[in-house]
């Protein structure tokens, strides 16, 4: 009888560790889940207009067709009237990534340093594509 007893809690302490194995394994999945939403909770703080010099602006909004994360970027990136356009962008760990004629760009946070554009250097508040292209607000 006591081995009995002492076999059917083995079991069940067994088969406890074995729930506990399921639940761990499915931890880093909700975690995974919840990076990618604090991602776009960064980006969505963006959406608006951005002012950059000589004429570039950037505005950005949610793209309301996609899921949360995904955004419109309808910008006037360069001094040529082709270099502009309405570009889809998704919220990444770094900023919001996109792809235009002049190949993938990401848009990150910074200050008016980061953009290298002197008519922006005191600013705080900055969108950065590349040096010498930037974007702030005041």
């Amino acid at each position: 009888m006591i081995k009995k007893a002492l076999a059917l809690s083995a079991m069940i302490l067994i088969s406890g560790c074995n729930d506990s194995d399921t639940t761990a394994s499915n931890a880093p999945a909700s975690s995974t889940s919840t990076e990618q939403s604090t991602s776009h909770k960064v980006t969505d703080q963006w959406v608006g207009s951005w002012i950059g010099v000589e004429g570039l602006v950037l505005e950005i909004s949610k793209d309301e067709s996609a899921d949360p994360g995904h955004y419109l970027l309808e910008m006037q990136y360069g001094l040529d009237a082709d270099q502009s356009g309405t570009f889809e962008g998704q919220a990444t760990d770094e900023g919001i990534r996109f792809s235009r004629d002049d190949g993938s760009q990401l848009l990150r946070a910074g200050d008016g340093e980061a953009t290298g554009l002197k008519w922006l250097a005191e600013k705080e508040d900055c969108l950065v594509v590349q040096p010498g292209e930037g974007y702030c607000r005041d």
